[in-house]
């Protein structure tokens, strides 16, 4: 009888929960496909504000937003250019809000963020695609070169916009800007990836007095002089202007201060910055998360497909297709934050340093600090915040807990220890992108397994650093497994499929401890051109077994660089793995600082 009563009080609640729920069509409010929505979708959610358990529903269709009657506030978007932003969907401080598109499309017109979700618990984002009208990135094809002139024709993706040519400089039209070219990238269009040593097609002038542009006609433009090498007819160049400042101010989606965030069957198309940006939050899940270039573009977004800083909890990716982008496929750190004075009484004037990080949330009370040496970037004192007092959008004042005795000499910062989550990849694609497959600085629990990774520069970068970018997290933990790495570094052939080594500059110096620890790289199969393994720099605990490292011609082969470099390394194992069909030295490279090696039973190696 007790477990009937039981049993009959959570169908209850069951029933309860669902009958909470509550599924509004959009339609019902006025949004409809084939018109600017902007206005009708700012009211109906302003309306829900401190209702629980709400989904909005879209009847399929393409939606269109413009900017001018867009929601507007303030934000310091992390990674970003802070400014005002317009955005569509502001799902600011809703609990259970879910956005369900039902297969619509959701296009963009101008400087509009599509989605911000501010904090929110129990967010769910589902069955809907990101596009712009014009991507922020600004495309040119070769048609024709000439060596004598040394000059070559391209078509402009204008896109309805066009473009013009003032003072010998091209000025590319969207909505209400232009944009110069700025940064750029040479892509192959058989690849769909950056071209093969695309430095040298960097369109910049190689001289002043005879670098010239020249308009034929409303989409045809000629370049003299303005590249190292003449790019061959077919090359895309894209260009999305100068940072910061000017090409990050859009992001697809920006999660902020929010807890437990779903993200289902996803796809972006186009973005002024990253198709995700997520900070100071708790708990994402992305599953079937595409980003990806539409069939008339060959770029999808401006900058990474996933970007993670100061979250917690775990993030999870899984089944998802990240290419195309002009950064990398995923990004998980921390960040420093410098000490500019210790005022005593236990407190710390810092300062977040890198202009895109400015604004951030790096703490609050009770979270669990380390203090920092910026000359060794290792560790010197644990404490805790009690209290945190923002001056601005750069400095703030720090209190602590507890102080060393006797104060450290030398440059300092602040690491938030609370603030790392686990990441767990499985079964995704990250390919055909400028940068990196994953950068993966954090001190939580890490596997990435089943995934295929194919980048331009590094296939995961485990770096870290305290003084340029100011990304934190020497890894505690990490797993990479049974995942596929093709052609990894095709932008110079330099480049690995893993490279684990925090980042120095001129004024920092290699301290007494190790700055990463306990990374297991195996059973991975790799196909490279250049014989490429890992790149270990200031590790701990490093074992690379069971990987078979298989020869492809897909780019030129051979390589000056070792297979297997280590350098301050400690406690490794090199074991069972496996070069395949290379016609050139394999090489392992051990410096003499690198203590408690094994190195057994690897075939092909010289």
């Amino acid at each position: 009888m007790k477990n009937f009563i039981t049993f009959m009080f959570v169908l209850f609640l069951g029933f309860t929960s669902s009958a909470q729920n509550e599924t509004i069509n959009v339609a019902d409010f006025g949004i409809k496909p084939g018109k600017d929505v902007t206005l009708e979708l700012y009211q109906l959610i302003d309306s829900l504000e401190g209702k629980k358990n709400i989904t909005l529903f879209f009847p399929k269709g393409q939606y269109e937003f413009y900017p001018e009657n867009a929601f507007e506030v303030y934000r310091a978007v992390t990674n970003h250019d802070n400014s005002l932003k317009k955005i569509a969907f502001p799902i600011f401080n809703f609990d259970g809000f879910t956005l369900d598109g039902n297969g619509s499309t959701f296009m963009f017109h101008g400087k509009i963020v599509p989605i911000t979700v501010e904090g929110s618990r129990n967010t769910t984002l589902k069955n809907f695609t990101i596009d712009w009208e014009k991507s922020f990135v600004n495309e040119l094809t070769v048609t024709e070169n000439n060596k004598e002139e040394k000059s070559f024709t391209v078509d402009v993706a204008n896109e309805k916009f066009g473009f013009e040519v003032k003072n010998n400089q091209i000025l590319f039209n969207h909505y209400d800007w232009q944009d110069e070219i700025g940064q750029n990238m040479a892509f192959d269009p058989a690849t769909r990836s950056p071209i093969w040593q695309t430095k040298n097609y960097y369109l910049k002038p190689q001289s002043h007095k005879t670098a010239k542009i020249v308009k034929i006609d409303y989409k045809t433009a000629k370049f003299i002089d303005y590249t190292k090498s003449l790019p061959p007819v077919g090359t895309v160049f894209a260009t999305y202007g100068n940072s910061p400042g000017a090409n990050r101010f859009a992001p697809g989606i920006h999660l902020s201060n929010s807890k437990d965030n779903v993200l289902n069957n996803i796809t972006v198309l186009a973005a002024g910055g990253m198709a995700l940006i997520a900070e100071r939050c708790e708990n994402i899940s992305l599953d079937t998360f595409i980003v990806t270039s539409r069939d008339d573009r060959t770029i999808s977004t401006r900058a990474d497909a996933t970007h993670f800083l100061g979250c917690k909890g775990t993030i999870k990716l899984e089944n998802c297709l990240l290419e195309h982008m002009l950064d990398d496929g995923i990004n998980v750190h921390g960040a420093y934050v410098k000490v500019e004075k210790y005022l005593g009484n236990s407190t710390f004037l810092c300062e977040t340093s890198h202009v895109q990080q400015w604004g951030f949330i790096f703490g609050e009370k009770g979270d669990e600090l380390m203090l920092m040496s910026r000359e060794t970037i290792l560790p010197i004192f644990k404490t805790k915040i009690k209290e945190v007092k923002v001056l601005n959008e750069r400095r703030m004042l720090i209190t602590v807990a507890e102080v060393p005795a006797k104060m450290p000499e030398g440059k300092l910062s602040l690491e938030n220890l609370t603030w790392y989550p686990d990441v767990y990849m499985n079964k995704n694609i990250i390919r055909e992108n400028r940068a990196r497959g994953a950068l993966i600085t954090t001190k939580g629990k890490v596997i990435i397994e089943n995934n295929y990774f194919s980048s331009q520069m590094h296939g995961i970068l485990i770096e870290g650093d305290n003084n340029k970018w100011y990304e934190s997290g020497g890894v505690e933990d990490v797993v990479i497994r049974n995942n596929t790495f093709n052609t990894i570094g095709y932008g110079n052939g330099e480049s690995y499929p893993l490279l684990a080594a925090p980042l120095f500059t001129e004024d920092q110096r290699i301290g007494d401890d190790k700055f990463h620890r306990n990374i297991d790289f195996s059973n991975n199969i790799i196909k490279s051109f250049n014989g490429h393994l890992v790149d270990a720099f200031s590790v701990k605990g490093l074992k690379v077994t069971g990987n078979i490292i298989e020869l492809t011609n897909d780019y030129p082969t051979g390589s000056t660089l070792p297979a297997i470099h280590l350098d301050f390394c400690e406690d490794v194992i090199i074991e069972k793995n496996q070069f395949k069909n290379f016609n050139f030295p394999i090489k392992i490279e051990v410096k003499e600082n690198v203590n408690s090696i094994k190195i057994k039973r690897n075939k092909g190696v010289k």
